[in-house]
């Protein structure tokens, strides 16, 4: 145990798992998107759906999809906030099957259209988990810089990916591959120790059997 995990994390609201992990997993569903969103539907579960509203979960996570970190000060008037940046939200309840008690799943679209699904838990602390990307099981945290790689499930995708990663000198924290079927589309899920540079992200994007590359930078060394 470290002495973030005694104090918890510098932030605006009463609770570091209804306040601060929602803001980030609001943020972790708009880094996934690519940019900022302009429509959300915002499902609270368990504990979330209970007393969010007390807590101050359903302005965090508003905060997070407006890019705001945890501490930022405009957290409490969030709502305001998107109507100001044209983001337009819808907020309800959800009962997840097996789900964590501070759940939130999140449908988000882009100004073009494009939508992407999350299903996230705060675990504590400003800890979050993702659990669900686009219909998808997933398993990671925001804690490493994150590659999330759509490929066409075939032999020699995974090589291909990993080769690359090798060239570049980059080293694989944590990794796990996730499909709906065989020969479908596939996601792997790539946890690195070292940033990426656009350069190399694009060189990735190049590769025969990737569909789509999305990268999360962590927090910590995220551009202001």
């Amino acid at each position: 145990m470290d002495i973030f995990d005694i104090l918890g994390p510098i932030m605006v609201g009463p609770s570091s798992s209804h306040t601060a992990g929602a803001a980030r997993i609001g943020g972790m569903a708009r880094a996934l998107l690519g940019g900022a969103p302009v429509k959300a539907a915002i499902h609270l579960h368990g504990s979330f759906a209970e007393t969010g509203s007390g807590h101050g979960t359903d302005r965090a996570l508003v905060g997070g999809l407006l890019g705001m970190k945890p501490d930022d000060l405009r957290i409490p008037r969030a709502f305001e906030e998107a109507q100001k940046a044209g983001l337009a939200f819808t907020i309800d309840t959800v009962d997840l099957r097996e789900a964590h008690p501070n759940t939130a799943l999140l449908e988000v679209w882009d100004a073009a259209g494009k939508r992407l699904e999350l299903q996230a838990a705060s675990l504590g602390g400003g800890r979050i988990l993702v659990q669900r990307l686009d219909g998808i099981d997933v398993s990671f945290t925001g804690d490493y810089h994150t590659l999330l790689i759509r490929n066409q499930d075939e032999f020699g995708a995974v090589a291909a990916v990993t080769g690359q990663l090798s060239r570049m000198r980059i080293n694989v924290a944590n990794m796990s591959l996730c499909r709906r079927s065989r020969g479908s589309e596939a996601l792997m899920v790539i946890e690195t120790d070292h940033k990426l540079r656009p350069l190399q992200v694009d060189a990735l994007r190049r590769l025969g059997p990737v569909l789509s590359v999305t990268y999360y930078e962590k927090e910590e060394e995220a551009d202001a």
